[in-house]
């Protein structure tokens, strides 16, 4: 029989060795079938033993603003927090070829490590408009090749206290625009703001997801009216919040308690280690609060949660290199998550959950699915997260997509 590609001796599932290896065949951009050993004519690469995942699913980034540091005045202290206010100065300068350029230079380096889809969110408050908007929209045709990506519109810098902001994020939604969200914090009526993310998501059939309840104080968490406006419109498995900085400061038994009800909701948390490392505690000089949920303790719960980089070189993060696992390994760090099993949820926070965010029920190394896997060299899952593996190669409907040379040490 002839297959496009057959991919021979690759680990799956949880990498257990004493499941061996099977072969992958593909046929029409198509997983045709999963066996042991694969007999047919077509293109043949070698896992050679590695563990094989399906690509990596960033469920919360900015493409828009990725890359901006070199344009933004420098922190006048190393305690400020005007992040939002140093980008804001800026957006008034962002062209489509601009954002287009920028955001292509990073979406290229996720591809590179990894990256099968992603959720990018957009900004579309009146210093920008829909530049933004418009070029990552033809983004999204133009390396439609490599990654599926999908679009959430939102409002940064307020909404009802704005003028004539709404109407950017209407024109959004009536171009096609899946995913609408905002960011209440920075909003005159956060609540109203949530109140109206949520009759807009029911107007225009659209998923929710929301930054939310950043910050250090638990008595005024946001989650608790997304959970029921959530239950209200029946938009359970359709309701992400980005951050959740608030949770890391909840003692154990109030954090389940708010793992139960995510999870009695559908509402999903991704969680942004590197971003919410980097703007949490900074009213204090010392025993600095870390600002990290612990994403492991709400699955626990029932919960669903993704790990995901959500800002590259911006002022909120003012560094990355595009890994979605180093991501995960900063995020096991800083949580204190160090078994196998706990590394294996974290690397399923990359790939099957944040795939459930984006509902994606065609995701996975399964017969029938998108060919669509990464090679990495690591033999486990857990393995990936705790050595930041990096991928060998990676293919998207059965065409390669990249391929990284592995390091060699010359010996005298």
């Amino acid at each position: 029989m002839a297959f496009d590609l057959i991919l021979r001796n690759a680990r799956l599932g949880s990498g257990d060795a004493s499941r061996g290896t099977a072969d992958i065949a593909v046929a029409d951009g198509h997983i045709a079938a999963i066996a042991p050993r694969i007999s047919g004519d077509g293109e043949n690469v070698d896992a050679d033993g590695h563990f094989v995942s399906p690509g990596l699913v960033e469920s919360h980034f900015h493409l828009d603003k990725s890359r901006i540091l070199d344009r933004v005045a420098p922190l006048p202290d190393r305690r400020a927090t005007d992040h939002m206010a140093r980008t804001s100065a800026i957006k008034h300068t962002f062209t489509v070829e601009d954002v287009y350029a920028r955001a292509r230079g990073t979406l290229e380096q996720c591809l590179l490590n990894g990256v099968g889809h992603m959720r990018t969110h957009v900004e579309v408050d009146p210093n920008v408009g829909l530049r933004g908007y418009e070029a990552v929209e033809r983004l999204a045709k133009d390396y439609a090749w490599g990654l599926d990506l999908q679009l959430c519109v939102f409002l940064q810098e307020g909404w009802t206290n704005v003028p004539g902001a709404e109407a950017n994020v209407l024109a959004a939604l009536k171009r096609g625009a899946p995913v609408v969200g905002g960011a209440p914090r920075y909003d005159a009526d956060g609540p109203g703001q949530i109140r109206r993310i949520f009759a807009l998501a029911r107007e225009f059939d659209v998923d929710v997801d929301i930054h939310l309840d950043g910050g250090y104080t638990t008595h005024d968490m946001a989650i608790h009216l997304v959970c029921d406006l959530t239950d209200q419109i029946g938009w359970g498995q359709r309701v992400a919040i980005g951050h959740g900085n608030k949770y890391s400061c909840l003692p154990p038994a109030e954090l389940a308690a708010l793992g139960r009800r995510l999870a009695d909701s559908g509402v999903a948390v991704s969680v942004l280690p590197a971003t919410d490392l980097f703007t949490s505690g900074r009213h204090l000089e010392h025993s600095v609060i870390r600002g990290v949920a612990d994403a492991n303790a709400l699955v626990a719960q029932g919960a669903n949660c993704s790990i995901a980089t959500n800002n590259v070189l911006n002022p909120f993060t003012p560094y990355g290199d595009c890994s979605l696992v180093r991501i995960a390994n900063l995020y096991a760090n800083v949580v204190q998550r160090g078994t196998d099993e706990d590394l294996s949820e974290c690397f399923a926070m990359l790939t099957d959950r944040p795939a459930r965010i984006l509902r994606r029920t065609d995701y996975g190394i399964a017969v029938g699915n998108p060919a669509d896997f990464v090679v990495w060299n690591a033999k486990t899952p857990a393995e990936v997260v705790a050595t930041v593996a990096p991928p060998v190669t990676g293919f998207k409907r059965g065409r390669r997509v990249f391929t990284r040379e592995m390091p060699t040490l010359h010996r005298p």
